[in-house]
């Protein structure tokens, strides 16, 4: 049973660190009626580390599973203009464990892309 609890908790902590990489600050805009913009490639960080695409199932494409959500793990595509992560998952989960050196490196990043590109908002 003990092991059992460990593993759910690394697992739990794993695939909530994963989330929080993954749509950091981005959101999506609002429209008038209240409903909001369609699901666009640059509404989630992407990555396209050959390590990190093949030890996880092309999680690293995670862009292009937003944008196309019934499409195949495998057949997912890297978008480059997709907003990028600067390194692969593992690097952004270790990152993430110092979080101000995580908002050293991700501000300067997420206001780069909010300039870049004009459907990405900034998550409050």
């Amino acid at each position: 049973m003990t092991y059992f609890i460990i593993a759910s908790i690394l697992g739990i902590s794993l695939l909530e660190s994963v989330n929080y990489i993954e749509h950091y600050g981005i959101g999506r805009k609002q429209k008038k009626d209240g409903s909001f913009e369609k699901v666009l490639h640059c509404h989630s960080w992407n990555s396209n580390h050959v390590i990190g695409r093949l030890a996880l199932f092309e999680l690293s494409r995670h862009s292009d599973h937003h944008y196309k959500a019934s499409k195949k793990y495998q057949l997912l595509n890297h978008h480059e203009e997709s907003p990028q992560m600067p390194t692969g998952y593992p690097g952004m989960i270790m990152l993430a464990l110092v979080p101000p050196l995580w908002f050293k490196v991700m501000h300067p990043l997420l206001e780069k892309e909010m300039q870049r590109m004009p459907a990405i908002v900034k998550a409050e």
